[in-house]
């Protein structure tokens, strides 16, 4: 048990919780009977030890103590105390303890209810000031702590068991709060704990009215995104060894989709640590919206077991739910899979930056509006296919190998200098106290931090001095007076910054053709940023005050240095670089830029709306074009 153990960290902590119990209980009674009070306090301790947030502990642990001491005699066996402990939900989800998700299985998080709510087990009010019960996350199934443990209705399934089952659409009715909402059969008001909802098609009916109506499901408003339980069936299965029978299922199964006629089902990936804690309750009602088993938490394993899960799909469509990091991750994993099909992809905006979000007119960042809205702008969006690049970065011989390279390919943009140094510092900082970076505005304001002090020490000055720059044959002059240099594919960096600026074109002057490069000052001033023309323009930059003078609009771009189709760069001193918002350190080397035709990007681009205009551009900064 303790090398599975030693595999999970929830499992980890839950373990050397109860060994730390097992021995302080042991070593102050050897009669292996001891009083509550003196347990509740121990576990307390042992809690904090492990830097456990106890505020809603002790009275859960009350509870729990008085549901084990079945004899009521204010002692507990060993026996009673490793059942009791195994067995109660609510400390399990206290502890962080993560089951594994089966039909049938609610899957707990406890939660403060504002408004008065009512038990679905034992009827009764929800008391308290603290977190007063657990809330399911996939069909909202609401109970007291203490009758989280008693049986309650099984949750919604998420597959059928057979593939005769398959194409067989049937509500699936789970106990809900109805708020006095009309019954679609009767149309009469549904008092509270008199009315079942569908978890497909929302739909919602009096407990005597579920037989009178139909047993057909639509799936609802969502229909072109959920992914049906009658369209999932088990192809196998298999035994594996149960750490604690009580708490797990007896099988691991696995399992196949059958595709649906007529619908898109959307592949759900939420990074929870993008956004502070927007990511976390994305998640959540991604869950209840949608199938869970269409919903991925990244942290879990990446988006490796969800391209699996839909590998044979041929008409679906993924929705990023992160930063630009996140999309880059999801990209990455999508390229190694070697999909049939490479799906579209729309992006859910959580992270600081959000620049290829921007672009394509998702935002800048979520403000919390309805997702059922932004699904609706999933079906209303068009396919754009963007240009990526491969890079390569080839180091000089008898230099060290340094930090790793993050990517091979570049989809948003690859920097040398200033603004790579203060997304060093920045990301430097965040791994090593994450607890500091929990939101958007935060992030920001360290990055102001970072650029103040990069200002005042100005460690890329004198730039042209440590590389060279050829863009297809042509080296580029370089002004002693930059401090970076950024090879951009779309028009928006550092949250909404256009460095290219817009294109204004003079009158009576004619179009400039298609070239392989252009590096004429002139000719650059007429040419508009396009993301589809496999070309990339090269900007260069005289400083973090610059950097922000464009960001606020006070500056209308950088330096344009020239547009090409192939660059290579050749340093000769160490230097900071980034691509696609993830920094390194790099020793002297070459670096080579060249347009990839075979891993095209295909991406959703959504019309501007009321939904997305929250922090979409800086002063209409940016132009969005598609030949």
């Amino acid at each position: 048990m303790t090398r599975q153990v030693k595999n999970n960290e929830s499992w980890r902590n839950f373990y050397y919780f109860f060994k730390l119990l097992s021995f302080a209980h042991t070593k102050s009674d050897l009669r292996q009977m001891w009083l509550m009070d003196r347990i509740i306090t121990q576990m307390m301790h042992a809690a904090g030890y492990l830097g456990w947030d106890a505020t809603e502990l002790r009275p859960v642990l009350e509870d729990m103590m008085s549901a084990i001491d079945v004899d009521n005699s204010g002692t507990v066996t060993l026996e009673e105390w490793l059942k009791g402990g195994m067995n109660n939900v609510p400390l399990l989800v206290l502890l962080g303890l993560k089951m594994r998700e089966k039909d049938g299985q609610h899957i707990w998080r406890m939660k403060h209810f504002n408004k008065p709510t009512y038990c679905f087990v034992c009827e009764k009010m929800l008391l308290g000031l603290g977190k007063q019960g657990l809330t399911c996350k996939c069909c909202k199934y609401i109970v007291h702590n203490q009758c989280a443990n008693r049986n309650s209705e099984p949750c919604a399934r998420t597959f059928v068991e057979s593939k005769k089952d398959v194409g067989v659409r049937t509500h699936d009715w789970i106990r809900a709060e109805c708020k006095s909402k009309k019954c679609q059969v009767c149309h009469k008001k549904i008092k509270s704990l008199t009315g079942k909802r569908c978890v497909w098609c929302q739909e919602m009916r009096h407990n005597d009215c579920i037989s009178a109506g139909g047993s057909t499901c639509d799936c609802g408003q969502l229909k072109d995104h959920i992914l049906p339980p009658w369209a999932i069936y088990v192809c196998s299965h298999q035994n594996f060894t149960d750490l604690f029978p009580n708490v797990f299922s007896k099988y691991y199964f696995v399992f196949q989709i059958v595709p649906v006629q007529n619908i898109h089902p959307l592949l759900v990936f939420v990074n929870p640590k993008s956004g502070g804690k927007q990511g976390e309750r994305v998640l959540r009602k991604f869950q209840f919206l949608l199938n869970p088993r269409q919903v991925y938490n990244l942290s879990n394993g990446g988006p490796t077991p969800g391209l699996h899960f839909f590998r044979n799909l041929r008409d679906y469509r993924i929705l990023a739910c992160g930063g630009d990091g996140t999309v880059g991750w999801i990209l990455d994993a999508i390229d190694k899979a070697e999909l049939n099909v490479r799906p579209p992809i729309a992006i859910l905006p959580l992270g600081t930056g959000n620049d290829l979000a921007r672009c394509m007119r998702w935002g800048g960042g979520y403000e919390g509006t309805d997702l059922r809205e932004i699904l609706k702008e999933v079906v209303a969006s068009e396919v754009i296919t963007m240009d990526r690049w491969s890079v390569q970065v080839i180091l000089e011989e008898s230099q060290d190998a340094g930090d790793s390279v993050p990517y091979e390919i570049i989809n948003n943009y690859f920097s040398i200098g200033v603004d790579a140094s203060i997304a060093h510092r920045f990301h430097s900082m965040r791994e090593k106290y994450p607890e500091r970076f929990n939101s958007r505005m935060k992030n920001k304001l360290w990055y102001f931090e970072f650029a103040t002090s990069e200002t005042i020490s100005s460690t890329c000055k004198g730039l042209n001095d440590s590389l060279s720059i050829e863009c297809s044959g042509k080296y580029l002059e370089l002004s002693n007076t930059l401090e970076g240099i950024a090879v951009i594919n779309i028009p928006s960096m550092y949250g909404g910054s256009n460095l290219w600026g817009e294109t204004k074109k003079p009158t009576g002057v004619p179009q400039v053709k298609p070239s392989e490069v252009i590096t004429d000052p002139e000719l650059l001033k007429t040419i508009a940023q396009d993301m589809t023309d496999k070309r990339l323009e090269v900007v260069g930059l005289e400083g973090a005050i610059e950097m922000g003078q464009i960001y606020t609009g006070m500056k209308s771009a950088g330096h344009r240095l020239a547009q090409a189709s192939r660059i290579t760069i050749k340093t000769i001193k160490t230097l900071p670089m980034q691509i696609d918002g993830e920094p390194w350190i790099q020793p002297p080397c070459t670096v080579s830029i060249a347009s990839i035709h075979k891993k095209y990007l295909p991406l959703l681009s959504t019309a501007v709306s009321s939904v997305h205009q929250a922090g979409s551009s800086k002063n209409g900064h940016f132009i969005f074009q598609v030949n």
